[in-house]
C-alpha cells in the first residue's frame, strides 16, 4: 500500500474513456487517493474486456466505440460542469475530446494525444501530418485567452508526463553538484535558462523494460507490458527529435515543419526503424528505438533560449526505448511485415515472473559532469505490493496520471496545460509511493566509448552528444 491517504475529494462525476491496461491500473489508485463515490464514475470502453475489474470496483460500464458522429451522444448524460474527463483510448481524438470537455465545463486528462482512427496509419497524409509535432501544435490552438477556462492536462503519462518532472529534478541536482547557486525556477524562462548555464546539451528519455512472462511469445503474436495498439501506432509514425542548438547537421532524412515553434525535426523513417545509443543506471550502455514521444518536442520547446530554427540554445531531446524482449521480437516482425498489425495481440500482466523492472528515467548530458540519469527502477515485485491491475510498466504511468488529476483538481481553471508548465514537486510528491527506487546517477559514457574498434566510424570526436555520433546507423 502507498505511505499517502486520500489527496483530496471530488463532488463531480468521473467519466473514464477506454479501460485497457492504463484505465484498468489507474482506477484503483482513483478510488484510494481521491475522495469520489463508485457509483458517480463511469468507464466507456469499445469492449466488456475490463467487466471484471470494473464490478469490483463498483463502477459502471458502459461499452461504445466513440466515433466523430455520436461521441456527444454518448457522453452527454453523463458529464457536466465541475466534472472530469479522462481520455486513456486510443483511436479516439483528444481534440475532439478537450473541445468537447471545455463546452461541458469539465476537467480533461489524457496520457497522449489521440487522433480518430486511421490518422496514425493514413498513406494518403503527408509524413508531417502523422508526427506528435503537427498533433500538438493543433492542440495548443484550442488555447483561450480566457485564463478561466476548465484545466486540460495533455500528455501526462509516464512518457510523456512524468519525464517532464524528472527533468527539473535532475537540472536542480546538476546546478547543486557543479555549485551554481540557484533557486527553484518559477517560469519557463528561468528553467530553460538553467538548462543553458548547465550546458545541457541533450536529454533521452531513457527506458529499459526486463519484464519477462511465463508464456513467452508466439508467431504471429504481438506482445507488451502496456497497450499494444498504443505501441504500434506510435511505432510507425516517422521519428521525432527536439532538435538542439549544439547540433551541426541535419540528418540527411531529417526534415523541418512549415510552421509551429519549430522545437523538433522528424526523420523520412518510423520510429521503430531508428535506433540511438542511450545508458541507464542498472542496465548500462544500449541501443533503444527513437520511437516518437511527445515529451521529446515539448520539453526542447519549453527549454529553449529563443524561438524558432535557430535559437540561441535548446537541447536535443528524444525518447530511446528498449522494450521488453517479447516486445522487441514482436517490433521486429511487426517492421518485417512493413508494419501491417499483427493476428494477435497480448498485454503482459498477471503471468510476468518476478525479477522484472522496468527503468524508466531521463539523461541530462554534456555538461560539465558529462551524464546524470534520473529516474525510477520500479520492480514488478513492488508494482504489485503496491497497486492492483499494474505491471512496472502501467504503474509508472497510471501514478502520473493520477497526480495529474490532483493537479487538476487543485488548479481547476488553468486551461490547456502541458507537463512541463505544471508544479514539478507536486506531481513528484504524488507520484513517489509508487515510483520504486528512485535514484539520480552520474556516469562517464558517451557515444563514443568503444567506438571504431573492429569496424571504421565516421565520429565527430570532437563533441560526443551530437546526434550523428548518438544515432545506430
Amino acid at each position: 500500500m502507498s505511505g499517502h491517504g486520500r489527496h483530496l475529494d471530488f463532488p463531480g462525476r468521473l467519466v473514464l474513456v477506454g479501460f485497457g491496461c492504463i484505465g484498468q491500473g489507474l482506477l484503483p489508485l482513483i478510488l484510494r487517493h481521491i475522495g469520489v463515490d463508485p457509483a458517480r464514475i463511469t468507464v466507456v470502453a469499445a469492449d466488456a474486456a475490463g467487466g471484471a475489474v470494473a464490478e469490483q470496483a463498483g463502477v459502471r460500464l458502459l461499452t461504445h466505440v466513440l466515433r466523430p458522429q455520436d461521441y456527444r451522444q454518448i457522453l452527454d448524460p453523463l458529464l457536466g460542469r465541475g466534472d472530469f474527463l479522462i481520455n486513456v483510448a486510443v483511436d479516439v481524438s483528444s481534440l475532439a475530446l478537450i473541445g468537447y470537455a471545455r463546452s461541458r465545463g469539465a476537467l480533461y486528462l489524457d496520457t497522449s494525444i489521440e487522433p480518430w482512427r486511421g490518422g496514425y496509419d493514413d498513406p494518403t497524409l503527408a509524413l508531417a501530418a502523422r508526427t506528435n509535432y503537427a498533433l500538438r501544435e493543433q492542440a495548443l490552438a484550442l488555447r483561450s485567452d480566457s485564463r478561466q477556462q476548465p484545466t486540460a492536462v495533455l500528455t501526462h503519462g509516464a512518457n510523456p508526463g512524468l519525464v517532464s518532472h524528472f527533468v527539473k529534478r535532475a537540472l536542480l541536482d546538476l546546478a547543486v553538484e557543479t555549485g551554481l547557486a540557484v533557486s527553484t525556477p518559477r517560469q519557463r524562462a528561468d528553467w530553460a535558462e538553467l538548462a543553458r548555464r548547465l550546458d545541457v546539451r541533450t536529454i533521452h528519455v531513457a527506458e529499459r523494460d526486463t519484464q519477462v512472462s511465463t508464456l513467452r511469445r508466439q508467431a504471429g503474436e504481438f506482445v507488451n507490458t502496456w497497450s499494444v495498439d498504443g505501441f504500434i501506432s506510435e511505432a510507425q509514425q516517422p521519428c521525432e527529435i527536439g532538435w538542439g542548438s549544439h547540433e551541426r547537421r541535419l540528418p540527411e532524412d531529417g526534415c523541418r515543419h512549415g510552421s509551429g515553434s519549430q522545437a523538433a525535426i522528424y526523420l523520412r523513417r518510423p520510429g521503430c526503424a531508428t535506433r540511438v545509443r542511450s545508458w541507464t543506471p542498472a542496465g548500462g550502455p544500449f541501443h533503444g528505438f527513437a520511437i516518437t514521444h511527445g515529451e521529446s518536442i515539448s520539453i526542447a520547446d519549453y527549454l529553449s533560449v529563443g524561438r524558432g530554427e535557430a535559437p540561441s540554445y535548446r537541447p536535443t531531446v528524444h525518447y530511446a526505448y528498449q522494450p521488453c524482449d517479447d516486445a522487441l521480437l514482436s517490433l521486429h516482425d511487426f517492421a518485417a511485415r512493413n508494419y501491417r498489425c499483427p493476428e494477435r495481440k497480448r498485454i503482459l500482466l498477471d503471468d510476468i515472473v518476478p525479477g522484472g523492472i522496468d527503468e524508466l528515467g531521463v539523461l541530462l548530458a554534456g555538461h560539465a559532469r558529462n551524464a546524470y540519469w534520473f529516474g525510477s527502477q520500479l520492480t514488478i515485485d513492488e508494482a504489485r505490493r503496491l497497486a492492483p491491475h499494474n505491471s512496472a510498466t502501467t504503474l509508472q504511468v497510471c501514478a502520473a496520471a493520477l497526480a495529474a488529476m490532483v493537479w487538476a483538481i487543485e488548479n481547476p481553471a488553468r486551461g490547456i496545460v502541458e507537463p512541463d508548465e505544471m508544479d514539478f514537486e507536486r506531481v513528484l510528491q504524488v507520484c513517489m509511493p509508487y515510483l520504486g527506487r528512485v535514484i539520480g546517477a552520474y556516469t562517464g559514457w558517451t557515444p563514443l566509448h568503444g567506438r571504431g574498434r573492429l569496424f571504421p566510424e565516421e565520429l565527430d570526436e570532437s563533441d560526443p552528444w551530437q546526434f550523428s555520433n548518438v544515432r545506430v546507423t
